[in-house]
């Protein structure tokens, strides 16, 4: 049986080595969820081409910015766009150049019609990020009445914490 899991014997290989063992989505995913190793996870924000990976690497506490900068922007549909962007602006390592790629990434959803507004909110509860930043966001043609009260809402709560 191909894969990583107990099946073939694979569980007790180092994660370097189990990135040449990679047949599946389902391996990419169970490495992308087990791994606390930077270098691997950088690997898979690299090679990975399946939205449950991307997701599963912007999940994991140990991802660091290098990986995730290499998932922002990563494009599948419109479900997938905004579950990404929505985890990526939640994890504490996008910071820096990868945080200011994330916001032009929504900005850019925003202005095609999609509909990133979880991630929008996460962004205006970041501190690190201007409030004329994220207002500006909310102006955007795709931005919604209700998404500018969110946005007001979560600046308020920032300055209030």
């Amino acid at each position: 049986m191909d894969g990583i899991d107990g099946m073939d014997g694979m569980d007790g290989m180092d994660d370097t080595e189990a990135l040449n063992h990679l047949h599946t989505g389902a391996d990419y995913l169970r490495l992308a969820e087990r791994t606390a190793d930077p270098a691997v996870l950088g690997e898979l924000a690299r090679r990975a081409e399946y939205p449950f990976v991307w997701q599963a690497i912007a999940r994991n506490a140990a991802a660091p910015t290098e990986a995730l900068a290499a998932l922002v922007g990563r494009r599948n549909s419109d479900h997938n766009d905004n579950r990404l962007t929505h985890l990526l602006a939640a994890h504490p390592a996008v910071t820096g150049a990868a945080l200011d790629g994330l916001v032009e990434s929504v900005a850019a959803l925003l202005a095609e019609g999609e509909r990133p507004y979880a991630a929008v909110l996460r962004l205006a509860a970041r501190p690190e990020l201007p409030a004329e930043r994220i207002r500006a966001l909310g102006r955007l043609p795709g931005a919604s009445a209700r998404l500018r009260r969110g946005i007001t809402r979560a600046l308020a709560a920032r300055t209030a914490a």
